[in-house]
This record gives C-alpha cells, sequence and structure tokens, in this order.
C-alpha cells in the first residue's frame, strides 16, 4: 500500500525526500536486523528523509497511516533536539579545551620565571659599589 501510494505520487518525492536502498545495503541491513531470506518483499524497500515522511501525510489516508506518520515525524524532531545538544556539548568541550591549553601555558610561563629567580638566588652577581670608601 505505501509503494503503490509513494509511486502514483512520485512527483511529491524528489531525490532528498526518498530513495530506494540499493541490494548491498538492504543485505547489509538485513543481516544487521537478522530477519529472514527467504519470503518478504520482492521490492527493495523505499526510504524516506525527515522532508518525506512529512510528505507521506499528503500522500496516505488511513487513521492507521497519519498516526505512524506523526510518531516519525515527532522521532525526527527529538532525534534532532539530540544532535543539536550533542553538539552545543562539543562545542562547550573544545572551548574547555582552549582554556586549559592556554593554562598550561601560563603554568610553564610561571614555572619559567621562578626558575630565573631561583637561578638568580643561587649565583647572586657581585654589586660593584659606588662613592669613595673601600
Amino acid at each position: 500500500m505505501l509503494k503503490q501510494s509513494v509511486k502514483r505520487n512520485l512527483n511529491r518525492f524528489p531525490e532528498d525526500f526518498m530513495f530506494e536502498l540499493t541490494k548491498d545495503e538492504f543485505e547489509n541491513l538485513r543481516s544487521q536486523i537478522v530477519t529472514s531470506s527467504w519470503g518478504g518483499s520482492r521490492y527493495l524497500p523505499m526510504v524516506f528523509t525527515e522532508q518525506g515522511v512529512a510528505m507521506l501525510s499528503s500522500v496516505l489516508n488511513s487513521n492507521r497511516a497519519i498516526a505512524v506518520n506523526i510518531k516519525i515525524i515527532r522521532i525526527f524532531t527529538k532525534m534532532r533536539a539530540v544532535v543539536s545538544d550533542h553538539l552545543s556539548l562539543r562545542l562547550e568541550i573544545e572551548d574547555i579545551k582552549k582554556k586549559m591549553n592556554n593554562h598550561d601555558k601560563n603554568i610553564e610561563l610561571v614555572f619559567s620565571y621562578l626558575d630565573e629567580l631561583i637561578e638568580k638566588k643561587e649565583n647572586p652577581t657581585e654589586i660593584s659599589k659606588i662613592g669613595y670608601k673601600k
């Protein structure tokens, strides 16, 4: 039913909305989800992007199809939120790394100054006295 409805309305589904899996992709997917190699569909499955799923609502009219479509759109929305949260966390981590690198450089600078001060204290230079008295 889904394939028929989509095929009747192909102009609603450009390549960035929907595509068909290749035979290799389908075999790989089937081996990952451990499905039977006999029976099933004779056609390769269709894959829909978020926009394609939204377009399905204009093609499918049964109550069940509409309910599934709504659930899929909600899942895409949650996935986008998760990806967005992941990106913001990654940016924060990168910012912390940059600060840590700067702190490391500053600590190295402080230690080099301390080393210079210790060296000066251990090897004092004689100060020549100015004046007439000996």
